[in-house]
């Protein structure tokens, strides 16, 4: 739903599986993470931003168009003093390296590259986390609690969460990674951080089952009140909100004239990036295309190419971190699909979630009619010889993921409209896809030689919820 008229009101929150449950502020979603009947929080409606508001937005910096867009998800529930405070503490040129926050690099006549990847964890996480490590721990200090953070990750979350959260006193974070198919560099970066909140767990498996466990023990409503968990990850809706806004300031900073159309291509595994691009165009954002770009790993190629949802076996690749078979993101998308049915939505994810397959067909079908939402897929091929081109062409080396979405781009270089592509990791994480493509690998950011040699720490345990909640009751303190 959208608020054509939106003046001042509070953001009231449902989850998207129960109709009947309704959170009333941010603060509330902000610290649950997942809602107790297992679905997620999704604003009861999406503030609209007409083209004449959205010129004015043109000359603000990027921590003054935070401040627009996430104050109206907020709604009451925090000062608007102590908002634009968290927000401007948050984006400063001294995390992320750049005044401009996510600057846009012209790649060729119609293709640009806003980069994401400039926060201390190298990678687009950080701009969300961020904000979500300080608004956080303002909300647990106002209201006097702690939180134990359980997350799930295949790469570049991990370490975007604990750089935002470690040693902030009210705050634990339990990691779940899988032991297989991160870097060595994206490994160390999460390993290294040794701070006494700070839980690195590997457990064997993929990142779906890392995400698996992380939901099984939310199912659990006693143990997860006892230990207080919250998530950080793209369920959380903090998380969401605070990715809205560099659409609108990659578009406001790419188009020369607000209203002009602009087409967005983003690499995605848990679908939480671009599910940020969706609400942006519903709130009035003028993006015309809205394209998904996977790996080898195409639930989502397949899902917008065919409309039936199947979960595979998950292949691991050269871009870790779209190494998925189910996109926990898509369930807000669906439930918009369905007019908010919460009870059709719930259906649909529960046959979904014990037969791995729904047929979506005439949804999807709307989607891409109404919304023109597309995808693409690549290979390990795609990606060297994107990365090899772009370096060639334009001196500039990006990682395997934005070269994901780049050879999207590149197959659609004649097209009139201009094509944003999200820069979402610093090449250095992948310095072996790297060195294959061009011959070399990127200098190291400083702070981050010899990384793969320092002293790491991570905890064994099953992969099963179990031994998971065994593990927090056993080092967590109430």
């Amino acid at each position: 739903m959208i608020n054509t008229s939106y003046t001042k009101y509070d953001m009231n929150y449902v989850s998207t599986r129960d109709e009947n449950t309704q959170i009333n502020t941010f603060s509330e979603v902000l610290l649950s993470g997942l809602a107790q009947d297992g679905g997620l929080f999704i604003p009861e409606i999406y503030p609209f931003i007409d083209h004449e508001t959205l010129k004015k937005y043109k000359t603000l910096s990027y921590a003054e168009i935070a401040y627009t867009i996430i104050e109206k998800f907020v709604g009451e529930s925090i000062p608007k003093k102590d908002l634009e405070e968290i927000l401007n503490k948050t984006y400063t040129k001294t995390k992320f390296k750049d005044s401009k926050i996510t600057p846009i690099k012209k790649l060729y006549n119609n293709i640009y590259l806003q980069d994401l990847s400039l926060g201390p964890s190298l990678a687009f996480k950080d701009l969300a986390m961020q904000f979500l490590g300080n608004i956080i721990e303002y909300e647990l200090t106002k209201q006097n609690k702690v939180l134990t953070i359980l997350g799930a990750s295949s790469g570049d979350t991990v370490s975007a969460a604990e750089e935002a959260m470690r040693s902030k006193e009210r705050i634990n974070v339990v990691m779940l990674t899988p032991k297989e198919g991160m870097s060595e560099f994206q490994k160390a970066q999460a390993g290294t951080i040794l701070d006494k909140n700070i839980f690195n767990i590997s457990v064997d498996g993929t990142f779906d089952t890392c995400q698996d466990i992380v939901k099984e023990v939310n199912k659990d409503i006693e143990f997860k009140q006892k230990y207080s968990i919250g998530a950080v990850n793209s369920i959380n809706w903090g998380r969401i909100c605070a990715q809205i806004v560099y659409y609108f300031y990659g578009y406001l900073n790419t188009v020369d004239t607000v209203g002009e159309p602009l087409d967005v291509i983003v690499p995605s595994g848990n679908f939480g990036n671009m599910l940020a691009g969706y609400i942006a165009k519903q709130m009035g954002l003028p993006i015309r295309k809205l394209i998904i770009a996977t790996n080898e790993n195409k639930v989502l190629d397949i899902l917008f190419k065919t409309g039936v949802y199947k979960q595979e076996t998950v292949i691991t690749t050269s871009s870790p971190s779209m190494d998925i078979s189910k996109a926990s993101n898509f369930e807000r998308l669906l439930y918009d699909c369905l007019k908010r049915d919460a009870k059709q939505c719930s259906k649909l994810m529960k046959e979904f979630e014990s037969k791995k397959e729904i047929n979506l067909s005439d949804l999807i079908t709307t989607l891409k009619e109404e919304h023109e939402f597309s995808s693409d897929s690549s290979t390990h091929e795609d990606r060297i010889k994107t990365i090899k081109t772009i370096y060639k062409d334009t001196k500039i080396i990006i990682d395997p993921h934005t070269a994901a979405a780049i050879h999207v781009a590149i197959k659609n270089k004649e097209s009139d409209i201009p094509m944003l592509c999200m820069e979402t990791a610093k090449a250095t994480k992948f310095e072996t896809t790297i060195q294959e493509s061009i011959g070399t690998i990127p200098k190291r950011e400083k702070g981050f030689e010899n990384i793969e040699s320092k002293k790491q720490k991570f905890y064994n345990v099953d992969s099963n919820a179990s031994a998971i909640k065994d593990f927090i009751k056993d080092n967590i303190k109430l």
